[in-house]
């Protein structure tokens, strides 16, 4: 018998593409936590498992989830809901850049935001070349909303330096015109100076968005959940400019309030913008 569905209002619903950094700091864990705290609901399709070594330096044990179990997950997801918005995280092989490409390119999501991690950290340089080329290759062109690192903004504009926010303009500029993505280029950190600095660039607006610093060290999880944040905005029906606007307020608030641990590195909290409201 089939159930009778009630009528009352629904979450946007959004998925994540990603692995799942173990200790919940960063990666997919990062990003279901990010899509609760600002009101959308989360799936998930695993890409691998990142399990640090502590009796290692912290070592990246990375254990990636085979092709056919890929498939199977963006398949029931992709039919069980009618996805608002999907974000791209950590693929780390061409294998699976493959597998997700071919499922993105039939489900033709409205917005697809893709954090583009180009280097799969433990990786030899060889496959993590690899990884980049079908990066850009075969997923960049699907997204919608891209939001590289300081380090990815180099390697997407072909740039020799970003030293300052003109060369982070530059850079955003130079990505949209190559992937027609909309971009929110992160200088974080990277750049001198008392505030985090990023650009938000969709062909024809250009903004600067900053916010001051808290220390000047990553904090981990601050990408994952920041591109993860613009997707949720995203599937709520914000503009591609109010998106990164919360987005980058509730990342300043999860780094103001970040968690420490036994790692080499604190995390950020997903919880700290509602703890400042």
């Amino acid at each position: 018998m089939p159930m009778t569905k009630l009528s009352r209002p629904q979450p946007p619903v959004a998925m994540t593409i990603a692995g799942s950094e173990v200790t919940g700091g960063a990666g997919a864990l990062a990003d279901i936590k990010t899509f609760t705290s600002l009101g959308v609901f989360g799936s998930l399709a695993l890409t691998c498992i990142v399990a640090f070594d502590p009796e290692n330096d912290w070592a990246h044990r990375v254990t990636p989830v085979d092709q056919e179990t890929l498939a199977n997950q963006l398949q029931t997801i992709s039919a069980a809901y009618d996805l608002d918005a999907v974000k791209i995280g950590m693929l780390g092989s061409p294998d699976t850049i493959h597998t997700v490409a071919k499922a993105m390119t039939e489900l033709k999501s409205r917005h697809l935001v893709l954090d583009p991690v180009l280097i799969c950290k433990g990786q030899e340089p060889g496959a993590a070349l690899d990884t980049d080329q079908a990066l850009k290759a075969e997923v960049l062109p699907l997204a919608t909303f891209v939001t590289p690192n300081h380090f990815e903004s180099l390697s997407l504009s072909g740039m020799d330096a970003i030293d300052n926010v003109e060369d982070l303009k530059e850079a955003a500029k130079r990505i949209h015109d190559s992937s027609g993505a909309t971009v929110l280029a992160k200088g974080g950190v990277r750049l001198s100076g008392p505030d985090a600095v990023d650009v938000f660039y969709d062909g024809s607006e250009l903004e600067v968005l900053s916010e001051p610093k808290v220390g000047e060290v990553p904090v981990s999880g601050a990408g994952c959940s920041l591109a993860a944040a613009v997707a949720a905005e995203l599937a709520k029906g914000a503009s591609e400019i109010d998106a990164a606007r919360t987005a980058k307020a509730f990342i300043s608030a999860g780094i103001r309030h970040r968690l420490d641990s036994h790692l080499p590195f604190e995390s950020l909290w997903q919880g700290g913008l509602a703890a400042e409201s």
